[in-house]
């Protein structure tokens, strides 16, 4: 069975991941949500200097004194790039790396890279007129669905989003990732591709492409952004999978 470290996308803690890892469990597996700094139960952490930086040391730090060991590491969203980051330190604790909707971010890259210009204008000024010049709000759902789908989500879920996401320190959208290493060809590299990333992947992007290689094994889950709220259960059944096809 698999050890699960479970890292939430942006404005996320480790509560959005609960029905997931209860079903993981019941798989067997052992599943471990985090926190990153400033966020969810850890928000009264949040300062201007939480950065990219301060995430890649908690996931980092997450795994190392936990003393955990043959580690499936999951990137939901904005995780994707501490990940990265992280997943070179960790070296031979990983057995797999998985990014959820998401994908490795290369060496001087940051989150807003990756945004239309429109929106990163729209998100600067959200941080200036709702989050005192550097905390990021949830963004209103309208300017959300602009750069991730919303699909599966009802008004439960999205009310659930709303009042418990709390604002991400806007400097990890920022930062730019630096240091990044290369993983041992014996760490399995998986994506699963929500519509979103599936989207870009079956039109050959070639930013992507790469993931659609060797050694990259690709799976699909049929559901929008945020699988741990719209589909748990059908994600932990993607995550067995994973697991399953290696063993």
């Amino acid at each position: 069975m698999a050890t699960f470290v479970l890292v939430p996308g942006a404005w996320l803690g480790a509560w959005a991941w609960e029905a997931t890892a209860h079903a993981l469990r019941e798989r067997g597996h052992a599943a471990l949500p985090m926190t990153l700094t400033g966020l969810g139960e850890r928000s009264a952490l949040a300062t201007p200097e939480v950065g990219l930086d301060t995430h890649i040391d908690d996931i980092t730090a997450f795994v190392v004194e936990q003393d955990l060991r043959e580690v499936t590491l999951v990137a939901h969203s904005y995780a994707a790039v501490p990940v990265t980051g992280a997943a070179a330190r960790l070296g031979p604790r990983l057995e797999r790396l998985v990014y959820l909707d998401s994908a490795p971010f290369a060496e001087d890259t940051c989150l807003l890279d990756v945004m239309p210009d429109d929106v990163v204008d729209q998100l600067h000024r959200q941080v200036a007129e709702h989050g005192d010049g550097w905390r990021l709000p949830l963004p209103p759902f309208e300017l959300l669905g602009r750069f991730s789908t919303l699909e599966g989500l009802d008004e439960v879920q999205l009310g659930l989003m709303r009042t418990r996401s709390t604002p991400q320190p806007f400097s990890t959208f920022q930062q730019r990732l630096t240091h990044v290493g290369e993983l041992g060809s014996d760490v399995d590299h998986v994506v699963v591709a929500c519509h979103d990333a599936k989207a870009l992947l079956d039109a050959g992007v070639p930013t992507l492409d790469f993931l659609n290689q060797s050694p990259w094994r690709r799976f699909h889950l049929p559901t929008g952004h945020w699988p741990m709220l719209s589909t748990p259960v059908q994600l932990a059944e993607t995550f067995d999978a994973v697991v399953s096809s290696t063993c």
